[in-house]
């Protein structure tokens, strides 16, 4: 990995030593620790998805791809109008992705049964089988990180990445993870 140390004083920004965002020096306060945090989070995103990202690659499939081979796999029947609210793309992007997803035999869209017009999504077996794989890599990182986090790790990062997600959307992800046979056993109203 490349030397990317820094004076800890600088801004993050423009990297002038001894000033920082707000334009005055504060190392060790809690800025520079939320910084960290952001950082320490674009390397765990960078992994989780690295992992994945080569497997995809064979197939000639990006992330995009990965998002919408997930929830298709985890909601069987998944309307297409549901799906682009979950993962908050544009109708252009999701045709294009989901047109190869279902040329190359990974997903297979078929009519509503009450309203024609409707479009569900189904995983193939194919499909599946890929979801599966993928899965099975990003649950490896993600067992072994809490592992190694300890005992108490489990709940606080549950309710941490619930806390991430925007205020108006967690309703539907609490939903949409228990539809998927996933219970959220962390306890309050919030996750907490």
């Amino acid at each position: 990995m490349a030397d990317i140390t820094r004076d800890p004083s600088a801004n993050p920004r423009t990297g002038a030593p001894g000033d920082t965002a707000e334009g005055q020096s504060v190392p060790g306060k809690p800025r520079e620790s939320l910084i960290a945090h952001v950082e320490l989070f674009f390397f765990a995103y960078r992994d989780f998805t690295g992992d994945p990202d080569a497997v995809l690659a064979q197939f000639g499939f990006g992330r995009a791809h990965h998002r919408v081979l997930h929830f298709v796999c985890r909601n069987p029947g998944l309307r297409v109008a549901n799906l682009l609210e979950i993962l908050k793309i544009t109708k252009q992007s999701l045709a294009r992705v989901l047109k190869q997803l279902i040329g190359d035999g990974f997903i297979v869209q078929r009519a509503g049964a009450e309203d024609r017009r409707e479009r569900l999504l189904y995983p193939t077996a194919k499909g599946t089988r890929l979801a599966d794989r993928l899965m099975a890599l990003q649950v490896q990182r993600v067992e072994a990180a809490l592992a190694a986090a300890g005992p108490e790790a489990e709940a606080a990062t549950r309710q941490f990445l619930l806390a991430m997600i925007s205020e108006e959307d967690r309703d539907q992800v609490r939903t949409l993870t228990r539809a998927a046979g996933r219970d959220d056993k962390s306890g309050g109203e919030d996750g907490t």
